[in-house]
């Protein structure tokens, strides 16, 4: 007889009452540590935001910059990708968690270094901070940033059913919300940033 083709793995959404019966929880950051780190995050961007109009770059200085501006979206914007193609490919049944556990915390170092690599090779690069659309970018930023310390946690909280497939549906409803925010943030960000070049 014909052997039968391995089934991709499914999704089951249970109850929080279910849930409740699983394993404990492993040790997850504190949410106050989580919360000074979005505090610390913002007033970076805030500070970074009057530094960039402060600085005088020559155009050596802005060229670098610029190189190095592109190379952390690549960094930061395929590190993302890969995640986040992995987790909708997790939430429609057709990728197991783990090996979207796995890559996520594989290209957490990129994407944060991505990130940090945009937010100060920007302050060469003379943003209209007058501009609504520069300043549409920096929220997208922000949000983004605080979107990663959310999934951050997300991710702790998923690392219980590692090993099956009953996910609470809250944390399915979760996944999806915070995949969908990290590509409408960091899309809409390249795309105002593309627009601004052409000024």
């Amino acid at each position: 007889m014909p052997r039968s083709q391995p089934r991709p793995p499914r999704i089951t959404a249970v109850t929080a009452d279910a849930a409740a019966h699983e394993e404990p929880l492993g040790e997850l950051t504190p949410g106050w540590l989580l919360a000074l780190a979005g505090l610390l995050a913002t007033v970076v961007l805030a500070a970074s935001c009057w530094t960039a109009g402060h600085v005088h770059a020559d155009l050596t200085l802005q060229t670098a910059a610029r190189f190095l501006h592109v190379a952390s979206l690549v960094a930061g914007l395929g590190s993302v990708l890969a995640v986040d193609w992995l987790a909708m490919l997790w939430l429609t049944g057709r990728r197991p968690l783990a090996g979207v556990l796995d890559t996520a915390c594989a290209l957490q170092t990129p994407i944060w270094a991505g990130l940090g690599g945009l937010t100060v090779t920007g302050l060469f690069l003379r943003p209209d901070l007058g501009s609504p659309l520069t300043l549409v970018k920096l929220g997208l930023v922000l949000a983004v940033t605080l979107n990663g310390l959310h999934a951050h946690r997300l991710g702790q909280l998923l690392e219980r059913f590692r090993e099956h497939g009953a996910v609470p549906r809250r944390l399915l409803v979760r996944s999806g919300a915070a995949a969908a925010i990290s590509q409408l943030g960091w899309w809409g960000a390249t795309a105002i940033g593309f627009l601004n070049s052409q000024s």
